[in-house]
Formats: structure tokens, sequence, C-alpha cells
């Protein structure tokens, strides 16, 4: 009778322990998926920026413990320049911008290529937009530095659009933490490829301390994207300082609305950047852009277009159909590179051709080798594609021209022909 008792208690116990498991394991919160950040910044010039770059170097780790991201800062700009951004998926600049032409070209590159970038505050300030173009007038839309609010104060800002990943936990309005607040040469609104989502609120005015450096009327954007681009940039970044004795008088992350903008929009520039995880295959379902290593420019089908011959060639990546493709299996590990505008065309190698420099184009699927191609995972992340019928890769031809048609060619191994997937919705 004891050793049945025994039995009996065991049983129960084990019963209880399996019944309690799945309700606390449907307490706990799902775990964010990972992703890397990397921070360039200076702190070198002005105390208010240098205090922030410190508190924003304390911030940011705290923040990516909790949210399932890792955090690197780093003053050395030169990474842009040589491909050490590459495995990151979202670039912050804290206080300044690149200055090499190297460093420009290379920042470019990782955006056209589909990353993720956020900027704060003097991270745009320019008052020679022209030395850059691309970057104040395309990228940012802001252009020159116009004017700017003093002393540092908090505003009551308006959620111009609660559509957006960012946006979308913030109320119409808020207030937020302390800053400096710039204005721009550029007309923001008039813009086309510029969202505005969140803006000065009328109820802010007069905005500043000094009466000569105070807004009192007027529309001014504070946080944006560009519609081309995975990126946001944010005014604020400026602490209240007593100058003399370089003590804080303000934090950047006081406001916990403020915050959850910056969490928000960080697990969207960084969810989204990233192409299937190493371990994992391509999904046959999913649609995909195709970046080149090399080029930074996306595959893409000529003016749109799905008709039998239209070129294959590299584009500036827009998130456009004609840069989304699926990988459609055939057997042996190929498959068929279909687009989403008419899945039935796929990339097909001109005239069944096995030569080096065949150019690439989009035909209807019949099942023969040169439209079949064989991905291969690189120790980078990259794929590289080798066609069915010839054994040659998919290639740029080089440079990051738009418009620049692509070819097979006897594999290499260089970046010319290989390709960061990035999964599109």
């Amino acid at each position: 009778m004891r050793r049945l008792a025994i039995r009996l208690l065991v049983l129960l116990a084990t019963v209880l322990g399996l019944t309690a498991a799945p309700a606390h394991a449907s307490a706990a919160p799902r775990a964010a998926a990972p992703f890397k950040v990397v921070a360039f910044y200076n702190g070198t010039w002005d105390a208010a920026h240098i205090d922030f770059v410190k508190e924003a170097n304390a911030w940011f780790p705290r923040a990516a413990a909790e949210n399932g991201f890792t955090y690197t800062a780093t003053t050395d700009w030169q990474l842009l320049a040589n491909g050490g951004v590459n495995d990151y998926q979202v670039v912050l600049f804290l206080d300044d911008a690149p200055k090499t032409a190297a460093q420009r070209s290379g920042f470019e590159r990782y955006m056209r290529a589909g990353g993720g970038w956020m900027g704060f505050h003097s991270s745009a300030f320019t008052t020679d937009a022209g030395s850059w173009p691309w970057y104040h007038h395309t990228f940012l839309g802001s252009g020159n530095f116009r004017s700017n609010t003093w002393g540092p104060t908090s505003a009551v800002l308006r959620t111009d659009d609660r559509t957006h990943p960012s946006t979308t936990g913030l109320p119409a309005t808020f207030t937020s933490a302390v800053s400096e607040w710039y204005s721009w040469s550029g007309d923001l609104r008039a813009n086309p490829d510029i969202r505005i989502l969140a803006s000065v609120d009328p109820t802010s005015f007069p905005l500043g301390t000094d009466p000569n450096q105070s807004w009192y009327s007027g529309d001014y954007p504070l946080v944006w994207t560009n519609a081309r681009y995975r990126m946001l940039y944010a005014n604020f970044g400026h602490n209240a300082m007593d100058y003399a004795s370089g003590t804080r008088l303000s934090t950047t992350f006081a406001s916990p609305t403020q915050n959850r903008f910056l969490l928000d929009g960080l697990k969207w520039l960084g969810g989204a950047a990233g192409g299937p995880a190493p371990e994992d295959p391509i999904s046959g379902t999913a649609w995909y852009s195709l970046a080149g290593d090399a080029s930074g420019a996306c595959v893409d089908a000529r003016a749109a277009a799905t008709a039998n011959g239209t070129p294959v060639q590299q584009y500036m990546c827009n998130g456009t159909l004609a840069q989304q493709f699926q990988f459609r299996a055939t057997d042996g590990g190929y498959s068929r590179i279909a687009i989403r505008g008419n899945p039935q065309q796929v990339i097909d190698v001109a005239g069944v051709s096995t030569a080096d420099n065949a150019p690439l184009q989009l035909w209807s699927y019949g099942g023969t080798g040169n439209q079949q191609w064989l991905p291969v995972r690189e120790a980078s992340g990259s794929y590289r594609f080798t066609a069915r019928h010839s054994g040659k890769c998919l290639s740029t031809t080089g440079g990051t021209a738009d418009g620049v048609q692509l070819v097979q060619r006897a594999c290499d191994g260089s970046t010319a022909q290989s390709f960061r997937l990035a999964a599109r919705p």
C-alpha cells in the first residue's frame, strides 16, 4: 500500500507539472527577432552633442538587452568605406555624418542595398548641402540648415502619420524630451519621397527661450522617413547643458513616448532589412529583393515590364514589384526565379547561351536549364546563383550605374556575383 501511495503521488505530481507548463509558457513573452545595430559618432564638437553621445551609448545597450538586438558604438567611420557595416542591419549616426568620398559612397551603397539607418539632430546639419547632394537633398531632403531654436526646450509634437511601423504606438500629440530644434531650406512636405511622421504642434509656440531664436509660427517637421529607403531621421539629440561646468541639465531619453518611437523605429529598421537567417533555406513562398554586394543596386526588370525579352538589370533598390522575386524549386536544389509582377516570367539566359557575358532577360518558364538557378549561400550570408545549363554565375558587369543589364559569367568568387536577399511583405 505504501508503494502504491508513493506511485500515485509521483503520477499526480507529473500530471500537475504537465498541465502547469503550457500556462507558464504561454505567459512568457515571445522573443523578438535579433538584429545588429552599429552607431557612429565623433564626440568631439559641442558639449551638448558630446553629452547626448555619452547618454545614447549608455541607453541603447540597455534597450538592446531588453528588446532583442545588439548595439555596437564606434568612431571608426572607415567601416562605411570598407564594407565593415555589411553584417549590421541598422546604422545610427549619433552626432555627425561621413566626411570622405569613400565613406560616403560606402554608406550610399549600404542604403541602396536595403540597409537600415537612423540619424539624430546634427547628423543632418550642413550649410553646404551641395558638397554631398545625394545625402542632403535626395536621401534626407532637408538641404541646408536654416534656423534653430534656443535654448533647448521640450516641444509638443503632432504625430502626422500614425500608420508607419515606427509611429503606430504613438498618440495624436505628445511631449518630447528637451532638445534644440533645427529647420531646413528643403521643403520636406513638397518632396514626394518624404513621409513626415511628426512635427511641431502649434500649441508649442513660441518654441525657445531666446526671443531672437524662437519659433512663433510655421510648419516644422521633426521626424520623417524617405519612402525610397529604409531610414528614419529624428531632429532631437541635443541636451540642455551648463556649458561653464559641463553639467547635463536634461536628458534626451526623458520622454517614454519618444522612447517608444525609437524602439519601434529600430525594430522596423532591423526586422525587415536582413534576408533569411543563415541557417534557413530560401523560402519557396516568400518574395525577395536581391541586392548586389558590389553595386548595392537591386536585380530589376527594366521599366517594370514583364514581357518576354525584358532586360534584367541592376537598379537602385526601391521596393517595387519589378525588384521582387520568388524561388520556386524544380529539382536537384535548382529553382526558377519568378518575378512578382507576373510569376510565369522568370530570369532566363538569352538564347540558351553558354558564353560569358550572355545577357539575362525575363522569359516565360518552359523548364529549360537556362531558366534554372542553384542558390549557394556564401560565408558572408550572401548568395551566388549558378545557371543549370552552363554552370556559370548570375553576375553584374561592374560599376554602380543604374540600367546595366545583368549577364552570366564564369563563377569567380567576386562580389559582382554575390547578392543579399531581403524578404518583402
